[in-house]
């Protein structure tokens, strides 16, 4: 099997106007498309990033919360490539999004950091070399 590339990842968000600003105005994501499932009561939108990976972010209703703290089996957080990690983090705070202070990846040497969405999923800024 030879995997090319990372395709898409799915969030279930609670409160979907809210996380559809957070991804689309705040993170800056494309639009890709918007569906109403009716019969779902959900709303499927897809969401792109420079490279075209995607997130699809559904809203059904009254999700269950998922475990996030302590450390949950599953996945762990989202991390964004980024070439300048300063830049991001201050977009993050100048709306208001809280950002955990830089720490340094003992293995690559490079810098990183972290904030929650909406819902409290962990996501990353990786600084890649630019």
């Amino acid at each position: 099997m030879q995997l090319a590339s990372l395709h898409h990842a799915a969030i279930i968000c609670s409160d979907y106007a809210r996380s559809k600003d957070f991804y689309t105005r705040i993170l800056g994501l494309r639009v890709v498309a918007e569906n109403l499932r009716a019969e779902r009561q959900s709303y499927k939108l897809d969401l792109a990033l420079a490279d075209g990976s995607q997130i699809e972010l559904f809203s059904f209703p009254s999700p269950p919360p998922r475990p996030s703290r302590p450390e949950a089996c599953g996945l762990r957080h989202l991390a964004f490539a980024v070439v300048d990690l300063d830049s991001n983090m201050a977009s993050l705070q100048a709306d208001g999004v809280a950002v955990e202070p830089v720490r340094v990846d003992e293995f690559t040497g490079r810098r990183f950091t972290f904030f929650a969405d909406p819902d409290g999923l962990p996501l990353e800024l990786y600084e890649m070399n630019p």
